[in-house]
């Protein structure tokens, strides 16, 4: 959490007690004012339904005459639209209620449903199907329902016991009105009747004593001047002709006619209700004036809490903003320095740190004091204490880098040594190697000198490995650029299972760089190796080159159970981006391609395979590539010299194969046709075609006086071989890492290959050709015994076990 979300934390935890407080007290002030709210909208819809019980009396009356023959229909439709337009009126008020009393609820309920039956009460009227009975009975209903919602909003919750007796006096006005509306009827149907029964009579005194009971309650629960209106209202000369009329017909004794006629009657009692509902509207509208009169005064009373408290709110936030402004910028410039140093200054230190002789000469104390300090102190606060602080760290941090990074440079330093070490013993070792192979016979140590040869070279890359760690090359710069066919040979050459290297279709025209050829092959070298160990023995390791636009791509094609893709992400990153570090011990080799590859802009990337196994694809730049002639097949020997006593060898050439074809995403695929090759012979198989031409050299058969042809050797057929011809005395020449064009064809004279200088040599002696056979027998044992973990040839362990 930020420090400023803490300080509002700080200030807001006192502040909510005190809201809280205040919430608890502007509660009922607020629930009042809902409340008060609430309450102007029924007395809104109470004065409605007071205008919708004044036309529904008026309508009750209009039929009563019309069903008992004293009115007509035009009377009965314009009451009829009357209370259509009151109706309408009311229930436009209706949906502006939000809570009702549960009676009142029950009111409104009924109510709604009446109107929905209107219509039919009033056909019922017009057709004259029904009784002047039912017919009051269903108007009476209504009518009860809506004096019951004026009265039942009087129980609403929060109601002032004054404004709910006001409540509680107009709807006893409105109930007055109903008994006097209930009068006129009653007599109607009792002049229809020809007198009143004692029914009837029971009913009109009953409406007069309901008036009386209604009035007295008015007087009782409303205000003096609700009663003056009302007695100076019923004082005029309509109202005193409708109570002569009244006290007339109330002396009138059962089974006697009537001395009013229904025309004074109506007249009269219709007077006598208007004078009523005039009054009652006054009375609607003094009870609307309270109550909102009420509710302003409580509306602004809890505003004015609310206002209180936000101001109180407000003003302890101001205070505590400008209290703690300065003290978040500075926290934020300390942020912004921190990030600075982190994301920029520091990297930065670091990079330049980890390049060889960022040091130089300098201590790590002294590294440390040029960075100088990165923020600046603000104060003797604990917020100066915290950048000075940071600038320690900061300090130490670098001080620390520089310590690794001379530690760095002490290892790889020691490193590089021990390389150059090893690769000058291991030159003085085939130097020597070279010497004895040059003059000896006996094909069993010669067996063991080629397998002593060819561990030199593994050796030799071994110790490359080391330089490029370190942060080196191999030193060796070539003068002519080489064919890709040839670099892919001597790459092979490197590696222990090299028989297993089969090419397949090389682009003819494609050659590397002089300044890249040991590098490209260093690479090729550990792709190939890598290919060779994680795959079955007997599978054989698939080399393709073709050109891309202004590159050219090598995959090599393995066999095995292939890398998961989770695994060859990380591998791919690795080759990406090389590690500036010594690097895993584990994983040597994939940096050693990586740092190689990023010296010439080479991309290396290993691809899952459609079958099993995995693709390593070398992209090579145009900057790598370079144009060389079409290769001819070495021959060994001088122009002129007589090859009859020698062995004829040719050098491996590509397996035909067809064109690299793509994947889905366009990405280049195996070659489609690509022939792994055929197997090379074992040393086991080579040793059995001596056992059979033995006999036939022992009988006195000399293939070159028969003009035979020598019968291949086996190692002839090995897909990629070191040999690069025979030498006068019998020796297979192997091929050397010179200056000149990959592979040499042979020594010649007195040339030392490896240093190029003239060196004077005893004339070797020949072999015939016999021996010159036992010789090659003897390189491929000794290559095979090379590879073998234990030592030896195959040769040897089927001896050992035929002999067991």
């Amino acid at each position: 959490m930020k420090i400023n979300r803490r300080l509002v934390l700080l200030v807001t935890a006192p502040l909510t007690v005190a809201v809280t407080f205040s919430a608890l007290a502007l509660a009922p002030a607020t629930n009042q004012a809902l409340q008060a709210n609430r309450l102007a909208s029924m007395v809104d819809v109470a004065a409605g339904a007071a205008d919708l019980t004044h036309q529904l009396q008026r309508e009750r009356a209009a039929a009563t005459a019309l069903v008992s023959h004293q009115g007509d229909s035009a009377a009965f439709q314009e009451t009829s639209q009357a209370t259509d337009k009151s109706i309408a009126t009311f229930s436009s008020r209706i949906k502006h209620l939000s809570e009702v009393p549960g009676s009142a609820q029950e009111s409104l309920d009924r109510i709604d449903r009446f109107i929905d039956e209107l219509p039919a009460l009033r056909a019922q009227v017009r057709s004259g199907s029904t009784t002047i009975s039912a017919l009051a009975f269903g108007y009476r209903i209504v009518i009860a329902d809506l004096n019951g919602y004026r009265d039942g909003i009087a129980q609403a919750d929060g109601v002032d016991a004054e404004i709910a007796d006001r409540i509680r006096a107009a709807a006893a006005l409105s109930e007055a009105a109903e008994y006097t509306a209930q009068q006129q009827v009653t007599v109607m149907r009792a002049q229809a009747a020809g007198g009143f029964t004692v029914a009837s009579q029971r009913t009109f005194d009953a409406t007069r004593l309901g008036y009386t009971e209604s009035t007295g309650k008015l007087f009782g629960l409303g205000p003096a001047e609700w009663r003056t209106w009302l007695e100076r209202t019923l004082s005029g000369p309509k109202a005193l002709a409708s109570r002569k009329l009244e006290d007339k017909i109330g002396r009138t004794d059962t089974s006697k006619a009537i001395g009013v006629t229904p025309k004074e009657w109506v007249t009269a009692s219709e007077d006598r209700q208007t004078l009523l509902h005039s009054v009652e509207k006054r009375i609607d509208a003094s009870v609307a004036a309270t109550v909102d009169k009420e509710r302003t005064r409580l509306l602004w009373t809890a505003g004015g809490e609310v206002a209180l408290v936000l101001l109180t709110l407000v003003g302890v936030v101001v205070v505590a903003i400008r209290l703690g402004r300065v003290m978040i910028r500075r926290l934020r410039d300390l942020r912004n320095a921190a990030h600075e140093v982190a994301h920029t200054r520091l990297p930065a230190v670091m990079s330049e740190l980890s390049q060889p002789g960022a040091l130089s000469g300098s201590t790590p104390e002294q590294v440390a004091e040029r960075t100088g300090n990165p923020i600046e102190t603000t104060g003797g606060d604990e917020i100066g204490e915290v950048g000075e602080a940071f600038n320690a760290v900061h300090h130490e941090a670098v001080r620390l880098a520089a310590e690794q990074a001379r530690v760095h440079e002490q290892f790889a330093e020691t490193l590089v040594r021990v390389a150059r070490r090893g690769a000058q013993l291991t030159s003085v070792m085939v130097s020597e190697l070279d010497t004895v192979q040059r003059d000896e016979a006996d094909p069993e140590r010669m067996k063991t000198l080629f397998a002593l040869d060819h561990l030199a070279i593994r050796m030799e890359r071994n110790t490359n490995n080391l330089l490029v760690l370190g942060g080196y090359g191999n030193a060796r710069v070539r003068s002519a650029d080489i064919g890709c066919s040839t670099v892919i040979v001597a790459a092979a050459q490197q590696i222990e299972r090299f028989d297993r290297v089969s090419l397949g279709a090389i682009e003819a025209g494609i050659g590397i760089a002089a300044r890249a050829v040991h590098d490209v092959a260093h690479i090729l070298a550990e792709l190939l190796d890598n290919a060779t160990r994680f795959s079955p023995p007997d599978a054989q390791v698939g080399v393709a080159v073709w050109r891309l636009w202004d590159r050219a791509v090598v995959q090599i094609v393995d066999e095995g159970v292939g890398i998961s893709p989770e695994r060859r992400a990380v591998h791919n990153a690795a080759l990406r981006e090389p590690k500036a570090g010594i690097g895993d011990v584990r994983s040597m080799g994939l940096h050693v391609v990586a740092r190689l590859a990023a010296r010439h802009g080479i991309v290396v990337e290993l691809r899952d395979s459609s079958g099993p196994g995995t693709i390593a694809e070398v992209t090579l730049p145009k900057s790598v590539l370079a144009e060389v002639a079409v290769e001819a097949p070495p021959v060994q020997g001088a122009p002129g010299e007589d090859r009859r006593d020698e062995v004829r060898y040719e050098a491996p050439r590509p397996v035909t194969a067809g064109r690299p074809t793509r994947d889905v995403q366009g990405r280049p695929g195996r070659p489609v046709g690509a022939s792994i090759g055929s197997r090379p012979e074992r040393p086991s198989d080579a040793g059995k075609r001596d056992d059979h031409e033995g006999p036939a050299r022992e009988k006195g058969e000399d293939r070159r006086e028969s003009g035979a042809a020598p019968s291949p050797h086996p190692v002839h057929e090995e897909p990629v071989s070191r040999i690069a011809g025979v030498s006068a005395s019998g020796l297979p020449l192997r091929q050397r890492n010179t200056p000149q064009q990959w592979p040499t064809l042979g020594k010649r004279g007195g040339t030392d290959q490896r240093s190029g200088t003239a060196t004077p040599r005893p004339s070797p002696r020949r072999r015939d050709s016999r021996q010159v056979s036992d010789v090659l027998a003897a390189y491929a044992q000794g290559i095979s015994r090379s590879t073998n973990p234990r030592g030896r040839s195959a040769t040897d362990d089927n001896t050992e076990r035929t002999k067991k």
